[in-house]
């Protein structure tokens, strides 16, 4: 799964890639600071995994991870050039998902580029400069397409789509508002990469004094949960200066600063919670003696799906699918005694993948 984190300048973007990431990228008070696309991977934080390698011994452990690309600020004009312009945004074309990082904390020290702090202002500041990006791909791709339609179906098809999509965005809509005819159209609005078609997920930044209520009290962040809301976006509360502070400790010491806090999780926990929801995906597992893995799957897929995403040769000499579910097996105490039980199922071609299923493909090709 990959993220590309946008906002404005001096949000708290770059403390946020920096604390999920670890990956050190500039973070200073003044616009632009971030001036190449920075890219990070995270590993996602599963139980499952430590609880199944310490079962079979497992040599080697592998958690799923997500990708976090962080660009520069986006400011009002961006499409046209102001600031760093929109040179930035096709590092996050081929995204899965939007993180908008939004300022909803006052702080006289670090400065605003709109003078104030609005959330929803910030947002549609965002918004209509994707917007903006977007009808320029339109624009060449209608262009280029266009002179092939005269003499091609299919190309008169794209061309006519594509000017439908530009209608919209036209009017300040985002592409995904656009209700496709069918899953072919749907299929080809996808393969455009638009910026206003991706899933966001709105991180609302707070001070360190409204994480205790999840920001119940800050009107800034009841103001974007509720644009989020409306326009069926995931959102969660964040303080990237605590996550900064979190970065820097060992793991016990993580547990143990966030429970002195009054905290049941980090942001990363929430983040990669609502990317998942948003995103619709689910984690089967692999285990042994040599390694135990987890594997991103969107909800609904198939097993022979599921077993190409560790290699394309078991989807094509897919037999079937060895399953139990993790804590039958774990409590089972070994795999022999869960199949003694009858907890090890022997699954076909149309078993749909259940999150958190251990999985034993056979394949022949």
């Amino acid at each position: 799964m990959q993220l590309g984190i946008v906002g404005l300048p001096n949000v708290g973007k770059s403390t946020l890639f920096n604390s999920l990431t670890r990956a050190g990228a500039e973070a200073a008070n003044y616009p632009f600071c971030t001036i190449d696309p920075n890219v990070g991977v995270v590993e996602v934080p599963d139980e499952r995994l430590g609880l199944l390698g310490e079962f079979y011994k497992s040599k080697k452990i592998t958690p799923a991870v997500i990708e976090f690309v962080d660009i520069a600020g986006l400011v009002k004009g961006a499409s046209k050039g102001e600031g760093l312009g929109n040179q930035f945004l096709a590092a996050i074309r081929e995204v899965d998902a939007i993180l908008h990082v939004v300022r909803c904390f006052e702080d006289g020290n670090v400065v605003h580029v709109d003078g104030s702090v609005d959330p929803v202002r910030d947002i549609e500041t965002i918004q209509l400069e994707l917007i903006l990006a977007d009808l320029e791909v339109l624009e060449r791709r209608i262009a280029k397409t266009g002179r092939a339609a005269m003499n091609d179906k299919a190309a008169a098809a794209e061309v006519k789509i594509l000017k439908k999509l530009q209608e919209v965005l036209s009017e300040g809509k985002q592409a995904k508002s656009y209700e496709p005819a069918d899953a072919e159209e749907a299929a080809f609005i996808q393969s455009l990469g638009l910026l206003s078609h991706k899933p966001v997920i709105y991180a609302a930044n707070v001070g360190e004094d409204d994480l205790a209520d999840d920001g119940a009290s800050n009107s800034f962040v009841q103001a974007l949960k509720s644009f989020a809301a409306g326009e069926g976006s995931e959102s969660f509360v964040i303080c990237a200066k605590l996550e900064a502070e979190l970065s820097e400790l060992e793991p016990e010491e993580r547990v143990e600063f966030l429970a002195d806090m009054g905290l049941a999780e980090a942001g990363l926990e929430k983040l990669i919670a609502a990317s998942y929801r948003l995103l619709g995906l689910m984690s089967f597992l692999t285990a042994g003696e040599k390694e135990t893995r987890a594997w991103t799957i969107k909800q609904g897929t198939k097993a022979p799906q599921a077993a190409g995403k560790i290699h394309t040769d078991f989807e094509r000499g897919f037999i079937r699918a060895e399953v139990v579910n993790y804590q039958d097996l774990l409590a089972a105490g070994s795999y022999a005694a869960a199949k003694e039980k009858g907890q090890v199922r022997v699954e076909g071609k149309e078993y749909v993948m259940q999150d958190g299923d251990v999985v034993l493909f056979r394949f022949n090709v």
